[in-house]
């Protein structure tokens, strides 16, 4: 009966709550910065590479994408980051890098470069935007704006000379999300291969899983990704690695479920022990991860 009543409890506090919603909780952005500091950033990060993986000033690009989403009929500046030369572009494999749910770019900047050491030194450009509302992209977070976002990537590269054949698209966490519409759905480009770490599986199951009870996703947002479904179109082969201890999205009831529903007929899982939820490249090894995603991609 305690158990029922604490329930019912939890039910009353969310259904009066605003502040409970899942897209409040999911955009954990931060837009207060002026600039990026990529290799000077002193804030948090999932790990810090060291001087060996440092990428020449000439091959780091700054610049902002216009970004519309589809029936509107406003723009908004998106800031990108690209690593490579642009005037290879019409020849490179480009990774397009889809980071997570927290803060901004300079979070995310020792993976970029780590991914920029796949095959060597910048043998493959690699690209990441923040979404609007995070860092210095206008806007605020909106699921059809990310998504609107990393297609404004995807149209610069096809201007630069991009085809699809040559383009793979990496999902971390919350970036899974565009990762997996974008494969699914394609609009300006359609990635050949998908690469999926610690992804989730749909706004449902966080809820599920974070609330403990089982009511409708709705409740909570109205945000409707659902990867576990939207991977079930996808043929193109999937990489997808998880941390086994990763204790913000469980690897059995969001990473497995994505994976297993995959509807390709090549995809590779590696599990990786010891690792939480940011901890999965550190945790796999630099060098078995990059080494890993070098076979992968060369298939």
């Amino acid at each position: 009966m305690k158990k029922f009543a604490h329930s019912i409890f939890i039910v009353i506090v969310i259904a009066l709550s605003s502040c409970m919603r899942l897209d409040n909780n999911l955009y954990n952005n931060d837009n207060t910065i002026t600039s990026y500091q990529l290799d000077n950033y002193t804030g948090e990060q999932d790990f810090i590479l060291d001087a060996t993986y440092k990428i020449p000033d000439s091959l780091i690009h700054h610049f902002t994408l216009n970004s519309l989403i589809p029936g509107e009929s406003t723009a908004k500046k998106i800031h990108a980051i690209y690593l490579g030369s642009i005037s290879k572009i019409a020849t490179d494999t480009v990774i397009m890098y889809c980071h997570g749910n927290k803060w901004h770019m300079d979070f995310y900047w020792q993976r970029a470069k780590l991914m920029a050491h796949i095959s060597g030194k910048n043998h493959y450009g690699v690209m990441m935007i923040d979404y609007r509302g995070f860092g210095m992209s206008e806007g605020d977070p909106t699921e059809d704006g990310m998504y609107a976002d990393v297609d404004a990537a995807f149209q610069w590269l096809k201007l630069n000379g991009l085809n699809s054949q040559r383009l793979m698209i990496y999902g971390f966490s919350l970036g899974s999300a565009p990762a997996c519409e974008l494969t699914s759905n394609p609009r300006t480009l359609t990635p050949s291969k998908i690469i999926l770490e610690a992804n989730f599986a749909s706004a449902a199951v966080m809820v599920q899983d974070g609330s403990q009870i089982s009511m409708p996703a709705s409740y909570f947002t109205n945000l409707k990704i659902d990867n576990a479904e939207e991977i079930k179109k996808i043929t193109q082969p999937l990489f997808w690695m998880h941390g086994k201890n990763d204790l913000f999205l469980n690897i059995d009831t969001h990473g497995q479920v994505v994976y297993n529903n995959h509807g390709g007929s090549y995809n590779e899982a590696h599990k990786i022990d010891g690792a939480d939820h940011g901890e999965v490249p550190e945790k796999y090894g630099f060098e078995n991860y990059l080494r890993d995603l070098e076979v992968f991609i060369k298939k």
